[in-house]
């Protein structure tokens, strides 16, 4: 844990100086919703509508930081020094995923109300609990595949193509049970929690993909 918290302070440290990746991620958002906002003609959205947009605008904003996670890594000889060092080597696994876990919450604290004011409207106030529960469970997911992705994609010459096209399919499951636990949560006037059937399966999936991130990460540290 001490090696898993270093590299993950210094990519914390990294983002707050160069400030590369966060504000990317929230313009794109932003631009996004504004798209949205206008080209629906619409004056409010809700229900299913509304979580397919928040889903996928989060979705494809995060592919942005995944594919800058292990840049730094790549061109200043990171993983070699890595590799050299005496440590469990999902140390970096651990590290990278909580970074982008960190990006991914940020973007949330920022971009949701901003969803809510452009497009959700005064009178359509999600039930906030169910919304972060919801949100902190496909965080985990997009951190976890969006981890194992940037490592196998850094490699490559065409990583920024390579890192959305293994991604996106891998995450299509996250993203069904996301916009299906969301939609009852923006629906006009509704006051529940999230559909437990919806919930679990984005659970299950975190968990396979995080049990099968950890037995790969290490062999594909050394490819």
């Amino acid at each position: 844990m001490r090696a898993a918290l270093t590299v993950l302070r210094k990519d914390l440290l990294l983002e707050l100086r160069t400030l590369e990746t966060v504000p990317a991620m929230v313009l794109f958002s932003l631009a996004t919703f504004v798209i949205f906002h206008f080209a629906l003609n619409r004056a409010t959205v809700s229900g299913q509508l509304a979580a397919g947009i928040l889903t996928a605008t989060l979705l494809f904003a995060g592919m942005l930081a995944v594919n800058r996670l292990f840049v730094a890594e790549r061109e200043q000889g990171g993983f070699d020094a890595f590799l050299l060092a005496p440590v469990d080597r999902t140390a970096l696994l651990v590290a990278k995923a909580a970074a982008l876990f960190t990006f991914l919450v940020v973007l949330d604290v920022v971009a949701v109300p901003a969803f809510a004011l452009l497009l959700l409207g005064p009178s359509l106030g999600p039930p906030l609990a169910g919304l972060i529960a919801v949100l902190a469970l496909a965080n985990v997911g997009l951190a976890v595949i969006g981890t194992l992705v940037s490592a196998i994609a850094v490699h490559s010459r065409a990583r920024d193509l390579i890192g959305p096209i293994l991604g996106l399919p891998l995450l299509i499951p996250a993203l069904i049970a996301t916009a299906r636990a969301a939609g009852p949560l923006l629906a006009a006037g509704t006051s529940g929690s999230p559909p437990a059937k919806w919930m679990a399966i984005l659970a299950l999936y975190d968990l396979v993909f995080t049990l099968l991130a950890y037995a790969v990460f290490d062999f594909l540290l050394e490819d």
